[in-house]
């Protein structure tokens, strides 16, 4: 097994302070490693170590065990100058920012968008936390850590830290649950061992409050007048044509191709899960449709600018300026949820099973890969049916003639 010494060496240039050495020693050979890391001249004599800096080097010296320990099991020969070159590599590919972007970059190219969005996202708030005052897993001059280096505490940190923010409780699950399938696939690469890190933290999927409507409101706002409102009519538009498409998320709407409409059926792919879909096209979605004439766009509906199937930013801005209409129309209409686009789809989701349509079947229509995920969306509808059955209910038994 290789020994590791940690020495000081004085920097030349900053009187009073100095770098972290490794020396690692094995198979009667010796290599150094400069690691970067600074710590005063004062207190390297004292050994008073700053805690992000005692437990780097704790990680680091980790790291080089298990390095030596896979080099050892390969039963190849090896030496000093092999381990400082996997560690060297490790510290500066493998690490998790990095590889979570890596990953994100291929779900855009698979056209995944939506999944590549909350990869970033997950990415930037990791980052936050990492960099933010008080945090101890970063040290002067970093901006990432070594996957291997991800443990129990820090993810437990990390919830903490959204916890404060505030979030809600399914954006804490949101994030660490892409985390975890990026530490996942790290295991699966062979980059890291399984350390089980996640146990600790919530991943659940609490149930949130209602997000539908009925299908009275939906009639109200298909059917108010918004001419003299332009912006506001076509995000009503976009919303409504969401709902007849069988709650389509905006994402696969914005980037339809007018070839994907042939023989009075819309035929797509879904962008989250390559799920081929087909649906009927009816005359409320050509109503729609001929208000925004498109005669040299590839693009099906009036999305993307000049109907750019590449143009992933504008998306997103269509999308937040279509979800800030909306929720000014709700307002106009005194509807008591913040109306966006996902309340299309939850609504769909709420109107089907209330019309007594199988699970099975709506989980298929919405496109969903297991029924698991269409419970999710009807775990929150409105309890009024339930509500109603229980009044039938306690009316029976308060007309119940009791005899004693």
């Amino acid at each position: 097994m290789a020994s590791v010494k940690i020495t000081f060496k004085p920097s030349g240039s900053n009187p009073g302070e100095g770098f972290i050495i490794y020396h690692i020693n094995h198979a009667r050979s010796t290599r150094q490693v400069s690691t970067g890391y600074t710590i005063s001249a004062k207190d390297w004599i004292s050994k008073r170590f700053p805690l992000p800096l005692r437990e780097r080097i704790q990680l680091d010296t980790a790291l080089i065990r298990r390095i030596t320990s896979r080099l050892e099991h390969s039963q190849q020969m090896f030496n000093a100058a092999d381990i400082v070159e996997e560690f060297t590599i490790f510290r500066k590919n493998y690490t998790l920012l990095k590889f979570l972007n890596r990953l994100a970059a291929r779900l855009k190219e698979k056209g995944k968008l939506r999944t590549f969005e909350t990869y970033t996202s997950a990415a930037r708030s990791f980052s936050r936390f990492l960099s933010g005052p008080g945090s101890i897993y970063l040290l002067p001059g970093e901006d990432d850590i070594p996957l291997d280096y991800m443990s129990c505490g820090m993810i437990e940190d990390y919830q903490i830290f959204l916890e404060r923010r505030p979030v809600v409780l399914n954006t804490v699950s949101f994030y660490m649950r892409i985390l975890r399938a990026v530490y996942h696939r790290a295991v699966d690469d062979g980059i890291i061992s399984d350390g089980n890190i996640f146990r600790h933290v919530y991943t659940g999927i609490a149930k949130t409050v209602k997000r539908a409507l009925p299908i009275h409101e939906i009639r109200r706002i298909t059917q108010i007048d918004l001419s003299s409102q332009p912006a506001l009519d076509y995000a009503r538009d976009m919303f409504v044509l969401s709902f007849f498409l069988r709650g389509m998320s905006f994402v696969d709407m914005a980037f339809l191709r007018k070839t994907d409409l042939c023989n009075g059926v819309l035929t797509y792919r879904r962008r989250k899960t390559g799920q081929l879909l087909s649906i009927k096209w009816t005359m409320e979605m050509k109503a729609i449709l001929d208000k925004y004439p498109r005669p040299n766009s590839e693009t099906l509906l009036p999305i993307l600018r000049h109907g750019d199937i590449n143009d992933f930013k504008y998306y997103r801005k269509k999308a937040y300026c279509i979800n800030r209409n909306l929720k000014r129309l709700g307002k106009q209409l005194d509807i008591g949820i913040p109306l966006t686009l996902y309340v299309a789809r939850h609504s769909w989701a709420s109107a089907a099973r209330t019309k007594g349509i199988p699970l099975s079947v709506i989980s298929e229509g919405m496109g969903h890969e297991s029924e698991l995920t269409t419970k999710i969306y009807l775990a929150s509808l409105d309890t009024s049916a339930v509500d109603m059955a229980n009044s039938a209910i306690l009316e029976a038994v308060r007309q119940t003639d009791v005899t004693l």
